[in-house]
């Protein structure tokens, strides 16, 4: 089965995930929001947005917002999440085959990651520094328990990252991995005048 009728096949389930009514998923989402290093975006991108729970959460942290994903079902249910947010895109895409013009200041991977080649995860990480902007942050989060459709870790996913940029945070447990890198490594507390 090709990766786009899998996915296609999940999403004839409204949330397949459970994005909506795990606390696994709501933990995650909140945590995910809380690590980033600043209040508001100027142009946020999320890769893999799903059925759009986490970014329809993004789009109040973003002054403009475009999230993708492989699936036609997702791509539609985060649309239908999402559409009083004029500011948000949504678009079916395949990455890293697919790249988006122009660069980001907030650029989050969620879960989307190891389900990419190696070589794949290696070119898309790559990309991804190349679309930062000089002050950009990119965050990443995945389940760390290996599956049947995991093409590389979590910990290979964000190894990608740790080669091309200071990792500003990370936090692990025996569920997922969330960390976040970016060029510009002055903390919050600093940038607020608290040291």
């Amino acid at each position: 089965m090709s990766d786009v009728a899998y996915f296609n096949a999940l999403y004839e389930e409204e949330d397949p995930f459970q994005y909506r009514t795990r606390w696994y998923e709501q933990r995650k989402r909140a945590l995910t929001l809380a690590s980033l290093p600043r209040e508001r975006f100027a142009r946020g991108w999320e890769l893999g947005c799903s059925n759009g729970v986490l970014t329809a959460a993004l789009a109040g942290r973003c002054d403009h917002l475009l999230a993708t994903d492989l699936s036609e079902g997702a791509v539609a249910a985060a649309r239908a999440i999402t559409g009083r947010h004029a500011h948000v895109s949504i678009e079916q895409a395949r990455h890293p085959q697919d790249w988006p013009a122009g660069v980001f200041d907030l650029i989050v991977l969620g879960e989307m990651g190891y389900y990419l080649s190696q070589d794949d995860m290696r070119q898309l990480a790559a990309q991804v520094v190349q679309s930062l902007t000089p002050q950009g942050v990119v965050i990443a989060c995945h389940w760390r328990v290996p599956f049947e459709q995991a093409r590389c870790s979590a910990a290979f996913v964000h190894a990608q990252f740790d080669d091309s940029l200071p990792r500003l945070f990370s936090y692990r447990d025996e569920d997922m991995l969330l960390e976040g890198w970016s060029a510009e490594t002055t903390s919050v507390a600093e940038r607020e005048g608290l040291r």
